[in-house]
């Protein structure tokens, strides 16, 4: 699962697909989110498939599929996972059409430990740079109001050796290399649903105060001493 994330890189740091153009952005006053929650608005790179174009858009985290009647009824899931993405309703359609890749500096991830609350940690790459996880994005127009609501979900896949410490589950990282293809015409880039490897990351415990949606700001990202109890 991955329920929390880092966006907290200026937008030219976040153009990291070939071909996108922040300098005319729109967002360029975007706040940085340090602890990304479902709900929240993110900034979220797409490709118009009739024009080619490249864009960074504000996407909400947790996806209304296209045929929904009522956007408050049901669930809106947060994850896809690879297993199933091409196959189940809510996914299948956006799979195939409306690939997406969300942009982050990192992520986090809660340990169970019996007997006591979860740890929780951060991830991120080693360099410090932004990196992409790939996911799918639906367009909802509400039928009394009119209105169209962009929605995106992450799609999760195995743990690596580093992530499957604390978790057996993460994000679906994109190598910079698969970027464009992720993003393309192509129906089923099924290959491209495999864990990322673990020796370019890092991953490190932090508080619980990660918890809190509300604590959004870059001390939650401090690491800690673990007791050895």
């Amino acid at each position: 699962m991955c329920g929390r994330v880092i966006q907290s890189s200026p937008l030219i740091r976040l153009a990291i697909v070939d071909g996108l153009d922040v300098q005319g952005s729109r967002f360029h006053n975007y706040p940085p989110r340090w602890n990304g929650a479902p709900s929240q608005e993110m900034l979220v790179i797409r490709r118009n498939h009739h024009t080619g174009e490249v864009s960074l858009d504000p996407l909400r985290w947790g996806l209304i599929p296209y045929w929904c009647e009522d956007q408050k009824g049901g669930r809106k899931p947060i994850n896809a996972k690879c297993e199933t993405v091409s196959k189940l309703p809510s996914f299948g359609d956006a799979y195939r059409r409306r690939r997406c890749i969300l942009p982050i500096d990192g992520f986090f991830e809660w340990k169970a430990i019996k007997g006591k609350a979860k740890q929780p940690y951060a991830i991120a790459m080693r360099d410090g740079y932004p990196f992409g996880l790939g996911g799918v994005w639906e367009n909802w127009k509400d039928p009394i109001s009119g209105e169209w609501i962009r929605t995106f979900a992450i799609i999760t896949t195995d743990a690596n050796e580093l992530v499957s410490e604390i978790h057996d589950r993460m994000p679906l990282i994109l190598a910079p290399a698969d970027h464009i293809r992720w993003l393309s015409d192509e129906p089923d880039p099924h290959d491209l649903l495999r864990p990322y490897p673990a020796e370019p990351m890092r991953m490190w415990p932090i508080s619980t105060r990660v918890n809190k949606p509300e604590n959004d700001d870059p001390s939650i990202l401090q690491p800690i001493e673990l007791s050895a109890a």
